[in-house]
């Protein structure tokens, strides 16, 4: 799959989607993004930036959402001219959808709407590809069902087919707590999408408040985990100060610390990818 102007695959060299969970000023996404670029660059690693202009999935009142689709999308927007990168931003009802794809380059789904069929079939129309997050209710396979659903409605439009990436973000155990089963990576390989393997959200335990536990330590364990098990990119936020970030601080990994985790993932993903995928021959 051609994705921002590089090839991602199984076959291709670890992608990374990376920024802060949400824009809290746009001098702090600019120095993120810039920082991330030059990290990027110097690993000679693909990279886009993420950062969401609203976290609508969010349940505790009070909590900082974002600015808004008007200004935060401003703000991508800026990082995307001023730093030379491309955006990547979720989208959260129907009728943002079109405003969206305007500005970012690459559209998310959050994985709760996963099922929502008209929402993906909104998502799919938009021009743009499309990272597709399964939700934490579903088994792995049931994405055949999603990305079929998506790949009609981009045909239905006369689209190409070929613009949705898989992501996997964990899956509900009991309460509180998320499994990353790296089987779900090699099931999710069926759709033929590139898979996207979610770092932050899959460490996350959910329901919890940040002060009850410290799930960003687990946040290595997984990546190296999912790197080693074969994946086409990696989705990481990441914030310059996780104690004080505005959201989701408790699985955003440090940012000064960023360059010596994708280096290892770097390391890992050539020697994974110097062999054939051993399980297609069994």
């Amino acid at each position: 799959m051609k994705l921002c102007g590089f090839e991602v695959g199984l076959d291709r060299p670890l992608f990374l989607i990376a920024g802060p969970s949400v824009v809290e000023s746009a001098q702090m996404a600019l120095d993120t993004a810039g920082r991330l670029k030059e990290i990027a660059d110097a690993l000679d690693i693909p990279f886009i930036y993420k950062s969401s202009y609203d976290k609508a999935n969010r349940p505790a009142l009070g909590v900082f959402r974002g600015f808004g689709i008007d200004q935060g999308l401003r703000i991508l927007e800026g990082v995307r001219r001023q730093i030379g990168v491309p955006i990547l931003t979720d989208v959260h009802t129907e009728n943002e959808v079109v405003q969206v794809a305007s500005v970012v380059d690459v559209v998310q789904t959050p994985a709760f709407l996963a099922h929502q069929a008209d929402f993906i079939r909104a998502v799919a129309q938009c021009g743009k590809p499309v990272n597709i997050k399964k939700g934490p209710f579903m088994a792995p396979g049931e994405m055949q069902q999603v990305i079929q659903r998506a790949r009609e409605a981009a045909r239905e439009a006369s689209l190409p087919e070929d613009v949705f990436l898989a992501c996997e973000r964990g899956t509900s155990f009991g309460y509180n707590d998320l499994i990353a089963d790296m089987r779900s990576l090699a099931v999710m390989r069926e759709t033929a999408c590139p898979v996207v393997f979610d770092v932050s959200h899959s460490a996350q335990l959910p329901g919890l408040q940040a002060g009850d536990a410290n799930p960003r330590r687990f946040m290595p364990v997984l990546a190296r985990a999912a790197v080693s098990a074969g994946v086409a990119g990696i989705y990481l936020e990441t914030h310059p100060d996780p104690d004080r970030a505005l959201c989701d601080g408790h699985i955003a990994w440090p940012l000064h610390r960023i360059k010596e985790l994708l280096t290892t993932l770097k390391a890992l993903d050539g020697l994974v990818k110097q062999n054939p995928w051993l399980e297609h021959s069994l």
